[in-house]
């Protein structure tokens, strides 16, 4: 996959922090959720719609962020990129109390998303690192100045803590193999009024889910629309959907994703100019965006390509891991490394892939009553491209975009 355009300098993250101290546990409120990524490409969406004066004062309002290595370089033309990209999204549980907050003074990814683009443009895969997935954390510069010393075993949800969004990219790199080009730090406040701006997303639950600590109350099973407070207790929910687990948790909120990707794709969306401006004023209030991807244009042309990517070949996926494991990995995610290298292997190679029925993880299952065909509701408007054959990659959990899943209810 062909690099982009360099980058340029400017450094922020968080102060310095001891390197042995314990972390909080995070607060159930404050689990940021994984849709992000979905949540990303329609703000790139928004960017390619929304347009003139009024997308310019968004931009200004934009916070942004150096990652290691970047360099200044002309901004793209418009239309769609050339190639290949990788995006990576982290949702960020910071204090956005101007008083503090009591309970905590860490910040913490408790997402971590990566979104790879094809080189030839018509496939797509979001794979979703568990918080407490025990990686290797390569050094990371101090935003203070200076560096802070490589770890060998460590959550992957603690980079932000210690070096910021560059520290998050670095250890992705590392974990992956793929060069990040473009990432994007999303806030725990924006996330309920990104899900209110879009205007709610349908969701299909098997049995009732209640979890008293988000504050999700859904008592039966079927369909829901859902938006603000009340989707983001829907993504955050653990002990209300499949065995109470994070890998569940994961499962479960790529039924909102799909269903999400499906949603903005639609023309309810795509053509309701007011949507698209409420979506792109709440992500430029709620995002830190690296200095690559603040660019209008590339913005733009990034969006040129994601709104055309067909559902089928738009896949969420976890990262391989397990637990229950000894020594480091108590109470933590242990990587799978043979399903990880098999999984990258096809993301590298820029290979399209499906996923075994029913594979879609401990957080769902199929949706009995799913249309009897999965259509594109933008099909009609750009003819189907020619896709290259997908292979079956045995062992991965997760879904399509264009796959109709319910939530699995807790037990």
């Amino acid at each position: 996959m062909s690099d982009l355009r360099p980058r340029g300098h400017r450094v922020a993250g968080p102060s310095p922090v001891a390197r042995h101290g314990r972390l909080r546990r995070t607060n159930p409120w404050l689990l940021v959720l994984r849709w992000t990524a979905a949540a990303m490409a329609v703000v790139l969406v928004s960017a390619a719609c929304v347009g003139g004066y009024a997308l310019w004062k968004l931009q200004d309002s934009i916070k942004t962020v150096t990652l290691v290595g970047e360099t200044v370089g002309p901004p793209p033309e418009l239309g769609a990129l050339e190639g290949g990209f990788n995006v990576l999204i982290v949702g960020s549980d910071r204090c956005e109390d101007p008083k503090g907050c009591k309970d905590r003074s860490t910040n913490l990814n408790d997402v971590t998303m990566l979104l790879h683009v094809s080189h030839d443009q018509t496939n797509a895969v979001a794979v979703s690192f568990p918080r407490d997935l025990v990686v290797p954390i390569p050094s990371c510069p101090n935003p203070k100045g200076g560096s802070y010393s490589g770890m060998s075993a460590q959550p992957i949800n603690v980079t932000l803590f210690y070096g910021g969004l560059p520290c998050t990219v670095l250890t992705v790199e590392a974990l992956t193999g793929l060069k990040v080009q473009f990432a994007a730090e999303v806030s725990f406040s924006g996330v309920a009024r990104l899900s209110s701006a879009i205007g709610g997303v349908p969701v299909c639950i098997n049995g009732p889910v209640i979890d008293h600590y988000s504050g999700l109350y859904l008592p039966k099973a079927g369909e829901y629309t859902l938006s603000g407070t009340k989707a983001l207790a829907f993504l955050r929910t653990r002990h209300g959907v499949g065995d109470g687990s994070d890998l569940g948790r994961i499962s479960s909120q790529q039924v909102f994703l799909s269903s999400l990707v499906r949603t903005v794709k639609s023309d309810g969306v795509l053509n309701d100019f007011g949507k698209l401006y409420n979506i792109a004023t709440v992500a430029s209030q709620s995002m830190t965006l690296s200095n690559s991807l603040k660019n209008l244009n590339t913005m733009v042309s990034m969006a040129q390509v994601l709104k055309n990517l067909p559902l089928e070949r738009v896949m969420f996926v976890q990262y391989p891991g397990v637990t229950g494991q000894p020594g480091v990995y108590a109470g933590k995610v242990a990587p799978v490394t043979a399903l990880a290298e098999a999984l990258f292997a096809k993301i590298k190679a820029d290979k399209p892939f499906t996923l075994e029925a029913g594979n879609t993880g401990l957080g769902s299952v199929e949706n009995p009553d799913k249309p009897s065909a999965s259509p594109d509701p933008t099909a009609s408007e750009t003819p189907a491209p020619s896709l290259p054959p997908a292979s079956l990659l045995p062992g991965i959990k997760g879904q399509s975009a264009a796959d109709y899943t319910c939530s699995k209810a807790f037990g």
